[in-house]
């Protein structure tokens, strides 16, 4: 009888080992195989959230079959406690391996609704947006104009969400002024900002803030990131650039910046520069006349008067020799590398060419030829418009 009974246990637990295998096995095929959602998905972890609460939602959403095999997974996985706060886009079929990779993984936010208040060279926005889940593209709402507008009703309720992405971007080109009076008009940060940074010493670039972060903070972030930047272009420069300093990098750079806002001329335009500078010529560029007149305190608006080219500055490469004395906005990385890493030409002068971009010249008859060619397209555009007007 004991030997029956021995006999039908060890039976019994083979079976259990078998079913439990079996089920192990199944649970892992759910957990790595192809998701139940045939579109993408945005899924939402919300600040504090546990694996719990997140596995039923996306369960809910049909984003996931089974929220207890969902949780093994992620536990098994070592993952369990690594959800990260955001909105991020699922793509159809995800598997339950995938979803766990996305939402403990962090990063940006990669979808839901988004503000952003971008800081603009002549004017700044405020942009509300929704990603469209089955493009993964996302799509403007409303946009308006802080300096002018009243807040609309659904960029103010979206500040206030909890879930919602909010961003503030900085254009390459701005000055340190129009930073920081932008940061002032962006509501849903705190704090007041400090004294003005120092021209040059802010990154251009996207940056996810949270609700009520501190004006000051944001500042010191945006000067931590220029500087590494910087630093890092300045080490991996060339030898023999007739720079002292990163500061006369930077000062090059913030030029370049302004000068062309075509990406595959900055180097170009930094050649300019710098074999001007290594002849011993003045760089005479008007950006850094223009920064003499207004200090970086908003768009000038207007051409240059004549008076404005003959008076000195420390700031009006006309009248001065070398650099000016500070950087004239913030430049982005790439005319920061640019100006690190010029073409190597010998080109002199540079004026518009009509499509946007620059004629370039070794020579001053060369560029007394390519600026009567600008005259005559600024005249035939003049031309054309008054034929418009009339």
């Amino acid at each position: 009888m004991w030997k029956n009974i021995v006999s039908n246990f060890l039976t019994l637990a083979i079976v259990l080992l078998i079913a439990a295998a079996a089920v192990i096995a199944w649970g892992k095929a759910q957990y790595g195989g192809a998701g139940p959602s045939q579109i993408a998905q945005c899924v939402q972890v919300a600040r504090g959230a546990s694996l719990s609460a997140v596995s039923k939602q996306l369960e809910e959403q049909g984003a996931i079959s089974n929220a207890y095999i969902f949780r093994a997974g992620a536990d098994a996985e070592g993952k369990s406690r690594e959800l990260k706060f955001g909105s991020y886009l699922v793509q159809p079929e995800a598997s339950m391996s995938d979803i766990v990779g996305v939402i403990t993984e962090g990063g940006p936010s990669t979808c839901g609704t988004e503000v952003i208040y971008r800081i603009g060279v002549r004017a700044d926005s405020v942009v509300l947006r929704d990603i469209n889940p089955e493009t993964g593209a996302y799509e403007e709402r409303v946009k308006y104009d802080p300096a002018a507008e009243t807040k609309p009703a659904p960029i103010a309720d979206a500040e206030e969400q909890p879930d919602a992405r909010l961003r503030v971007a900085v254009a390459e080109g701005v000055t340190s002024w129009q930073i920081v009076e932008g940061l002032k008009r962006a509501a849903f940060l705190s704090g007041e900002p400090g004294e003005v940074p120092d021209e040059g010493t802010l990154a251009p670039d996207s940056y996810e803030v949270s609700q009520g972060e501190d004006r000051q903070a944001l500042l010191d972030q945006m000067a931590a990131r220029q500087a590494t930047i910087l630093q890092a272009a300045w080490d991996e420069r060339p030898f023999g650039l007739p720079y002292e300093s990163p500061q006369d990098a930077l000062i090059m750079a913030s030029i370049v910046e302004k000068e062309t806002g075509i990406p595959e001329e900055r180097t170009e335009v930094a050649s300019v520069f710098v074999n001007r500078l290594e002849q011993g010529m003045r760089l005479q560029t008007d950006p850094t006349v223009i920064y003499g007149v207004t200090e970086g305190r908003g768009v000038l608006g207007r051409g240059l008067r004549r008076s404005e080219l003959d008076t000195r500055t420390d700031w009006n490469t006309y009248q001065i020799d070398g650099l000016p004395a500070t950087p004239i906005a913030n430049p982005g990385r790439a005319a920061i590398e640019a100006a690190l890493n010029p073409a190597d030409t010998d080109y002199l002068f540079f004026v518009a060419d009509g499509t946007g971009g620059h004629a370039f010249a070794r020579t001053l008859e060369e560029h007394n030829a390519n600026v009567a060619r600008w005259r005559e397209i600024e005249a035939e555009r003049a031309a054309a418009d008054t034929s418009a007007d009339g």
